[in-house]
């Protein structure tokens, strides 16, 4: 009863719009006697990838048929499933607050026994111990996939003019410096669309904050005021270096522009590069770990669990799951969401790094990377307007009224988690 009460906590909202979307998937065998493996994915942009792969290992199998779905709005989606019990198999989902939810409410299974998980990159796994409200025993997702977040930048169009790729914050402004008055725009911005807001926000962060500041703060033991002062500073600081009214444009309109040349470099994830390729695809791109910091060992890449792969608790057939992330994990069926994806894979192997992302490869080669900041933020809060706002905000005390109202709003949407780590502390474990 327990449970189900915060299922209905976290979901009924979701569930009321939804409910008649999909029927149940039946009793786990289809007509010719095969164990049914439902897999529940959220990432529609890598559909013919995920189709690939469940035509092959149907190929491969007598005894179990995978069935993947792709759905947009996948989240919505599940989390209505969630409520009328009607759960997949496995999900695939990122590493953020959603996940988090997921474990609070006891909805997946502990893989600790999964002989895959030894292949994965040991600083994925820990970035996932890090969006446990409070610390478990346990691991309940197989990272798959990373993405890689700093600054894509035009390749020609450095070597024509001989600009060199920065390495702390002081050499990034000059660089901008330099860009416009070569008569360049050095950076643009989609901040039409809010959650682009992050990502500057997210890879200026990395290098100026502790990875786990979201329980620091839950736990009483520091402010986003002090922990976010010169992220704020440093992330408004870009707008000098945009394009005129930079909350005029959508992400497309930012692609679109920096595809055609409009601008030097682009603040995003290496998740734009299809994007950009699809209006110019013989476009010479290359990306660099934003440079927040004055230190320049204190570089870190802003990277996350993109991709990963959760085992229901209530799935009946944990075996023929375990086969199908065995299979899944496979350097060739790896390489086949790499192909499709230009992404990072979590797997330990000699996995080639796509192009683009090849100046990133020390800091992906060598774990020096840190989770998205925004992948603590309740999806209520509206981090991402609460910053769009903080950026036109011309007044004297912006910052100071940004910082605070992150604080006030946090404890107003983390107030439960709050006291589930008070309790977990006061407990002494």
């Amino acid at each position: 009863m327990a449970k189900k009460k915060k299922l209905t906590a976290l979901f009924l909202v979701t569930a009321l719009t939804l409910s008649l979307l999909l029927g149940g998937c039946g009793n786990g065998e289809n007509a010719e006697g095969k164990v049914v493996i439902e897999l529940v994915q959220y990432k529609p942009e890598a559909v013919d990838a995920f189709e690939a792969l469940e035509e092959k290992f149907n190929a491969e199998h007598d005894d179990i048929e995978l069935v993947i779905d792709s759905p947009n709005d996948a989240m919505t989606i599940l989390k209505t499933r969630f409520i009328r019990e009607d759960n997949p198999d496995i999900i695939g989902i990122g590493g953020d607050i959603n996940y988090s939810n997921f474990l609070d409410a006891e909805m997946l299974m502990d893989i600790s026994d999964f002989d895959g998980l030894a292949d994965i990159k040991e600083n994925y796994l820990e970035t996932n111990k890090d969006l446990e409200y409070v610390p478990l025993d346990g691991v309940y997702a197989v990272p798959y996939m990373a993405n890689a977040a700093g600054v894509l930048y035009n390749r020609d169009m450095f070597e024509e003019h001989g600009w060199t790729i920065p390495t702390t914050w002081e050499e990034f402004i000059a660089l901008c410096e330099t860009i416009e008055a070569e008569g360049v725009q050095p950076l643009y911005f989609g901040y039409k669309d809010t959650w682009t807001c992050l990502a500057p926000w997210n890879a200026i962060a990395v290098d100026l904050c502790e990875s786990d500041i979201a329980y620091q703060v839950n736990s009483g033991n520091a402010t986003y005021a002090e922990a976010y002062k010169e992220v704020a500073v440093k992330t408004k600081a870009l707008l000098e270096y945009a394009q005129p009214t930079p909350v005029a444009y959508s992400y497309n309109d930012a692609c679109t522009a920096f595809a055609r040349n409009q601008s030097a470099m682009y603040v995003i994830g290496n998740y734009a590069i299809p994007q950009i390729k699809s209006v110019n695809p013989d476009m010479n791109i290359g990306s660099f770990v934003f440079p927040a910091s004055s230190n320049a060992d204190e570089n870190v890449l802003n990277s996350g669990n993109d991709l990963m792969f959760c085992v229901m608790e209530d799935c009946e057939n944990k075996e023929a799951a375990y086969e199908v992330l065995r299979f899944l994990l496979e350097d060739e069926n790896v390489q086949i969401y790499l192909d499709d994806q230009s992404a990072v894979p979590c797997k330990k192997g000699e996995f080639p790094i796509a192009y683009e992302l090849e100046d990133m490869s020390e800091y992906i080669n060598n774990g020096i990377v840190a989770d998205y900041q925004d992948h603590h933020y309740p999806t209520e809060m509206a981090v991402d307007a609460m910053i769009q706002t903080y950026l036109l905000d011309d007044s004297e005390n912006a910052l100071d009224t940004f910082l605070t109202r992150f604080d006030t709003e946090w404890i107003r949407y983390n107030r439960d988690i709050i006291a589930k780590v008070k309790k977990y502390q006061e407990k002494g474990e």
